[in-house]
């Protein structure tokens, strides 16, 4: 009697042993965590959190045909979720986000102004996720033939620029610099799409603008492009917020950016690889 009860349990803890094998099998192959889905954040002991909520967005002026389109990607891929943009100068939101705007990302056109948020707590570890080079910009007739830098410097010649604290400005200030000329602007603009539209509307007959603008404008104004032994660029940093309201979604909208899809439809727009 003794052997059959032995015989007995032997067996039921085989069967249980395999029963966990198979269980542990089916819902990890691998051995390893499973990957989380789109737009999660992994806390914890691995567990995946999804985005959800709104979540706002910072971006300079020049990001916007191509923050538009992430945003609405980053919503079909996380449904849910709410992405509100503020576009502005660089500079600008800055100063927004240091006296307390209420968002969760900054996207800036400038490491300089993305350090100002930093060295105030508002962010860190930032990472820069494209580039910019600056072009010329004229109307399609071209009336004043601009042909190169130096011509934005000729008298008559009415030029649009970005106020000089504005990264478009201060990189529109290198290029001069570099080319060695002196350009007077008719207008300074608080950023780049203002400086762009001067030159749709035919106010003026130049503007420095980034390569992305006068790629985004189409047919409504004529680029010149900028030989790259005088051109000027900048970096794009990006960092979720140390106050953002809504933390994961932060960090969820960020890591889009950064990721494959995000820096195709970034390239698409014109922008280069940091």
């Amino acid at each position: 009697m003794r052997h059959r009860i032995g015989t007995a349990m032997a067996a039921m803890l085989a069967i249980a042993v395999i029963a966990t094998g198979c269980s542990s099998s089916k819902n990890n192959s691998s051995g390893s965590p499973s990957a989380p889905p789109p737009g999660a954040t992994a806390t914890g002991a691995g567990a995946p959190q999804t985005a959800s909520g709104t979540i706002i967005v910072f971006a300079a002026a020049s990001l916007q045909e191509a923050f538009t389109t992430l945003g609405k990607q980053f919503e079909d891929a996380n449904p849910g979720t709410k992405v509100t943009l503020n576009f502005g100068a660089s500079s600008a939101l800055a100063e927004q986000i240091n006296s307390g705007a209420p968002a969760d990302v900054f996207a800036s056109a400038s490491p300089t102004n993305m350090q100002q948020v930093v060295d105030a707590g508002g962010a860190s570890g930032p990472t820069n996720f494209v580039r910019n080079v600056m072009e010329i910009a004229v109307p399609p007739s071209n009336p004043a033939n601009v042909a190169s830098v130096a011509d934005l410097a000729k008298s008559g010649v009415k030029v649009a620029l970005c106020q000089p604290q504005v990264p478009c400005g201060a990189v529109a200030a290198k290029v001069f610099a570099n080319a060695g000329v002196t350009v007077t602007a008719v207008t300074l603009e608080p950023d780049v799409k203002s400086t762009l539209s001067k030159v749709e509307m035919n106010e003026v007959d130049a503007g420095v603008v980034y390569v992305t603008d006068v790629r985004s404008a189409g047919d409504k104004v004529k680029g010149i492009v900028i030989p790259d032994d005088i051109n000027a660029s900048t970096e794009y940093p990006i960092a979720a917020l140390t106050k953002a309201a809504n933390p994961t979604g932060a960090q969820a909208f960020v890591a889009f950016v950064l990721s494959p899809a995000g820096q195709a439809v970034l390239a698409a727009g014109g922008f280069e690889q940091p």
